[in-house]
């Protein structure tokens, strides 16, 4: 049962089943970046910019989308490192592929389509984790259980950096509206703010770096060690 203050207990649920998020986002993929690029590059950014990956590195990036933040990571880890991206869209893949190897990195990169509930990676096998407005695609009792995925795939002190939609602190009418439309037309309204830090410190992650920023709505990006 949720507690008055845990990081579930005020969070709204998502009214999409997996398939319907899979073929809306399939549908979209091509005019994803012209839709939503603009408001969340910088936020994506300043997600990398704190995660702080370095050359040789393996890193992986849940809900990679159209591939930007491939592109970059990919660069980061230089021809020593890796990158695994998992995204439930085919259509995403396409596009995120696409991109990579017009950016001469796509050697670097190795893409699945998949649950992030289920990731197909070993134990401690990786550095980092990266995700970015993905976390609060999925549903509430859900976030947890991610959560969990993601440190299992970290080695001991690993980083997860997460860049979603927050309702930290949020009471303005903007946010209300945006939640009464997620409610009412959860296909176009997908994400829904979510509690990001306290998300991560229940699921026992260690707070490097947090910060509040606004997009239209406000976002937090936090990074978190595992222990």
């Amino acid at each position: 049962m949720n507690t008055p203050n845990d990081a579930t207990s005020e969070v709204q649920r998502v009214f999409t089943t997996k398939e319907q998020t899979r073929k809306f986002y399939n549908k979209i993929s091509r005019y994803y970046d012209m839709l939503a690029e603009a408001s969340e590059h910088p936020m994506r950014e300043r997600g990398l910019q704190v995660l702080a990956v370095q050359p040789g590195e393996k890193v992986l990036e849940v809900g990679y989308g159209t591939g930007g933040c491939l592109v970059e990571l990919a660069r980061a880890v230089g021809p020593a490192g890796k990158v695994f991206g998992i995204d439930l869209s085919e259509g995403m893949r396409q596009v995120a592929e696409e991109k990579l190897r017009a950016a001469a990195v796509a050697e670097r990169v190795e893409l699945v389509c998949g649950d992030a509930l289920h990731l197909p990676y070993a134990e401690g096998s990786l550095d980092a984790v990266f995700m970015s407005f993905t976390l609060e695609l999925f549903d509430t009792p859900e976030i947890p259980r991610v959560l969990a995925e993601c440190k299992r795939v970290l080695r001991s002190g690993g980083r997860l950096g997460v860049v979603a939609v927050s309702k930290e602190g949020g009471e303005g009418v903007v946010l209300h509206l945006y939640e009464w439309s997620h409610e009412h037309f959860p296909n176009l309204v997908d994400c829904r703010p979510i509690f990001v830090q306290r998300s991560m410190e229940e699921a026992g992650w260690r707070i490097a770096s947090a910060e509040r920023k606004m997009m239209w709505v406000p976002v937090e990006i936090v990074v978190g060690i595992k222990a």
